[in-house]
């Protein structure tokens, strides 16, 4: 078995990283190793906190006990236990977002146009704060491209329906969260098209944007 260098020597003794790649958990060094056996200064850095150490004899003695392989037993059923718990909660975050209603809100041409540039403006000037690379540079609807004016609406209407989010509450995990996400964005997105089908473009563009990039030039 090979182990890093701060466990030097390495024939004789352990650190906290060789002991979780043979299955240990920090719960179980705590209640079966409790202090470690030597401290070391971190190679790398020596503000850091000491290197624990265990010796390679008292672990072993450790692991073939009854005591280890019940605690053992115990951790890996905590383990699934709360893998179970979230991939249910997914589940349910998923069946939710899946059933929420997303209700757009429904305005005149000239009240998009104008609640969209100021929502833009403010953003911009948001970014201006504390950046001195960035200059604020107010738009009006009138000199807006229609390409930037489709864009800024679909942000502005976004904005409007980030209450949503608050379905992602409580998940945790890259996997879970970012399926949950990709569907709660998909479904604004074809709700935001519905209700304003001149923007179906630019809601087709942020999400295939979104989810792969913007093309490459």
């Amino acid at each position: 078995m090979t182990h890093d260098k701060a466990c030097r020597p390495r024939d004789t003794h352990l650190s906290t990283a060789g002991l979780r790649a043979r299955g240990w958990t920090v719960r179980m060094v705590r209640q079966l190793l409790g202090e470690p056996d030597l401290l070391r200064a971190n190679p790398y850095f020596r503000t850091a906190p000491q290197t624990r150490l265990y010796r390679v004899e008292r672990v072993e003695a450790v692991e073939a006990s009854e005591e280890f392989r019940a605690v053992s037993a115990a951790s890996v059923r905590r383990s699934v236990a709360a893998k179970a718990a979230a991939q249910r909660r997914r589940r349910e975050v998923l069946a939710r977002i899946a059933a929420e209603p997303v209700d757009v809100p429904r305005l005149p041409p000239d009240r998009l146009s104008a609640a969209a540039v100021a929502h833009r403006n403010h953003r911009d000037e948001e970014r201006g704060h504390g950046r001195r690379d960035h200059a604020p540079g107010p738009a009006a609807v009138e000199s807006a491209a229609p390409e930037a004016l489709a864009r800024w609406k679909v942000n502005y209407l976004r904005h409007r329906l980030t209450r949503h989010d608050e379905l992602l509450d409580g998940l945790r995990g890259h996997t879970g969260r970012a399926a949950a996400e990709e569907l709660l964005r998909r479904r604004v997105y074809a709700a935001i098209a519905e209700a304003y089908p001149d923007l179906a473009q630019e809601c087709e563009r942020q999400l295939r944007d979104r989810e792969f990039g913007p093309p490459r030039t």
